[in-house]
């Protein structure tokens, strides 16, 4: 699959600023509580807060054995996809993901979309029946994983979870919402 590359200039920050104004702050942080509980697409969250669909942005996707430990004990199989995605419209990045999917189980067709590294993993899971099961529990080589990769580390805006379907554990997906999120607020 083509990898994409971030476009110069796109804008990445961590969700919470240091320094806000007191009220600015408390609306910040509430938006941000009801971001990490929501439960549903996080893409069509994005697509809703942007006004249009969001820019993906796929800069490292692979088919790997080597992956932490935690993946191992909360996906099945011995290979899995690695994919690190950005989530992102009006030049500002919204979310930073990292998701390792689960090849044993995995329909072929669903497989090859992924793999093309065009769709959204939230537009993928719409045509699944599909629970998120939240637990942020030995997710740190994780979340370290990602943040090496893009910067901005922000535990505060990062949540981790398993994607399961009536087959089973499909996906462990970790997300960084970033500053992004709060375009249209100013």
């Amino acid at each position: 699959m083509p990898l994409s590359e971030l476009p110069a200039g796109l804008l990445r920050q961590r969700f919470l600023q240091a320094g806000a104004v007191p009220d600015r702050e408390r609306v910040e942080r509430r938006f941000l509580r009801l971001l990490m509980v929501q439960d549903g697409s996080t893409t069509r969250l994005c697509e809703t807060v942007a006004g249009r669909p969001i820019d993906l942005y796929v800069p490292l996707q692979h088919l790997t054995a080597e992956v932490p430990a935690v993946v191992r004990q909360r996906l099945p199989g011995e290979r899995f996809i690695e994919r690190r995605v950005c989530l992102a419209a009006h030049g500002q990045v919204m979310m930073d993901n990292l998701s390792y999917i689960a090849l044993e189980g995995l329909a072929p067709a669903v497989r090859a979309e992924l793999e093309a590294g065009t769709t959204p993993i939230g537009h993928l899971l719409e045509r699944l029946w599909a629970k998120r099961d939240f637990d942020d529990a030995g997710m740190a080589p994780v979340r370290e994983r990602l943040w090496n990769a893009v910067g901005q580390p922000d535990a505060e805006a990062t949540r981790s979870y398993r994607v399961i379907t009536p087959d089973g554990p499909l996906m462990l997906i970790t997300e960084t919402w970033r500053r992004g999120m709060l375009m249209g607020l100013d």
